[in-house]
């Protein structure tokens, strides 16, 4: 304090400071480190295998030692012809996976927060999230065993009502329906289960007020429900956009495998950078396709967020 009853403003600083915040709260900042040591040695400390992405790498030369080819390797994606097309599945695919993912994820947690009957909600809960520890490969397992033509039961069926069997896989069309049904059954319970944690913290008051005030159900959910679902949404979603080039490889590869007939539509980057990786074990072509996919999702995400900034400041993560 100064004579006259003020603050000296070096003082101030220093009790504002970063290293006085840590003596402050040192317990905090030592609960962190474990987060900070994880997230160093798995996330920015292999940021330094990128330059990969402009090698031709072997193994004998290693890292830094490998021949430096600039940007050779994204010719391979370019030259390829088929660039477009997978960027293409790969985004409709991720958003279709997100938009219609998340709105009937939203309203399967309506639906359970409004049902009465704890041990029916309970049950109903855990046959939605159960489809969400079936690996990919029981996925496929059941998939063929659904549309193998000789064996599979849905031609079995077709031939006990006397009809012709059908030939799922060599009709390309129905299966960009199919992949979005079966990524939909196996995380549809997951996010239910997200949003229904949100919905079970919204304060019971403002349901009080609302029925004092003579709103139905219908008007509760419309005026107070989804509302304050909406910044969980746009988080999830900020999240979800920035991921938008990395598709679901395992679902793809695991039903789909190597048919070639369904390449067109059901193939994606992840799934034709592993085929190609398998050809020519080029580590430094698949560098570059995935720091591809890595920029092209962060302007992605940057995008979304300036304009949520814009719209709703609140919102956004940054």
């Amino acid at each position: 304090m100064t004579k006259n009853g003020t603050s000296a403003p070096g003082n101030a600083k220093k009790k504002i400071g970063f290293f006085h915040e840590v003596k402050k709260n040192r317990i905090l900042f030592l609960m962190l480190v474990p987060t900070a040591l994880f997230f160093i040695l798995n996330n920015y400390l292999p940021i330094i295998g990128v330059y990969y992405a402009f090698t031709k790498f072997n193994y004998a030369g290693g890292l830094f030692y490998s021949p430096f080819v600039g940007l050779d390797n994204f010719k391979f994606l370019i030259q390829s012809g088929k660039l477009g097309a997978l960027t293409f599945n790969t985004i409709a695919y991720n958003l279709v996976f997100i938009f219609l993912g998340n709105f009937l994820q939203i309203f399967l947690a309506i639906l359970l927060s409004q049902m009465v009957g704890k041990v029916f909600k309970k049950v109903a809960q855990s046959i939605i999230f159960l489809p969400y520890f079936v690996s990919y490969v029981i996925l496929s397992v059941i998939v063929y065993s659904l549309f193998n033509y000789e064996v599979g039961f849905v031609n079995g069926t077709l031939r006990s009502l006397g009809q012709e069997p059908f030939d799922a896989y060599n009709t390309p069309n129905i299966w960009p329906f199919l992949m979005v049904l079966f990524h939909l059954w196996k995380g549809l319970g997951y996010g239910t289960v997200v949003y229904l944690a949100a919905i079970m913290g919204i304060s019971q008051e403002f349901y009080e007020a609302a029925k004092i005030d003579g709103a139905n159900i219908f008007q509760q959910i419309r005026y107070i429900t989804i509302p304050l679902l909406v910044p969980t949404f746009i988080m999830l979603l900020l999240f979800a956009l920035g991921g938008i080039m990395r598709g679901q490889f395992d679902l793809f590869y695991q039903v789909i495998g190597t048919n070639g007939v369904l390449y067109d539509v059901t193939d994606i980057l992840d799934t034709y950078v592993y085929r190609a990786l398998k050809q020519d074990y080029d580590i430094g072509m698949g560098t570059a396709a995935s720091l591809y996919q890595s920029i092209f999702g962060f302007i992605i995400i940057m995008v979304v967020n300036t304009i949520v900034r814009k719209k709703q400041p609140d919102y956004a993560l940054f």
